[in-house]
């Protein structure tokens, strides 16, 4: 059963991670315009898809160390909440502002906290068998 727990703990910030780039890559499609050049597509493509490109390397390095997905990924939320909140600024505040928010900052904490239990729930499983010699070392 601990094996299940540990399996789920670590695969499923990993696969929610690329789901969720998916769903980012997937805004960039409306650069798809008529009348537009291939280079104007492309270089569109490239300039909406920035930030999952940052976050594809971020899971590359959060696959292995697990505190800097959780880390990166309260950061992109946040930023992303400064961004909308920038855009009340300037435009005035719309109900469908805190829908932005919940669709693109909450997977990101949610993904940051699954991280963060994986790195805890590692930690805690490294430390268990240093206990464990320490006692047999005393008797």
């Amino acid at each position: 059963m601990e094996q299940k727990v540990n399996r789920f703990v670590y695969w499923t910030p990993r696969i929610l991670t690329i789901l969720f780039l998916l769903f980012l890559a997937m805004f960039s499609l409306d650069v798809f315009e008529p009348g537009l050049t291939a280079w104007q597509i492309a270089v569109g493509l490239f300039m909406h898809n920035i930030p999952v490109f940052v976050l594809i390397a971020v899971l590359v390095i959060a696959w292995r160390r697990e505190w800097v997905g959780g880390v990166a990924f309260i950061f992109a939320g946040l930023l992303y909440i400064a961004s909308v909140i920038m855009k009340v600024f300037n435009n005035g505040f719309e109900w469908y502002y805190l829908s932005w928010i919940l669709t693109i900052a909450g997977p990101a904490f949610l993904i940051a906290i699954l991280f963060w239990v994986n790195w805890f729930k590692k930690a805690r499983t490294k430390k268990k068998p240093k206990e464990k010699r320490k006692k047999s070392q005393k008797k």
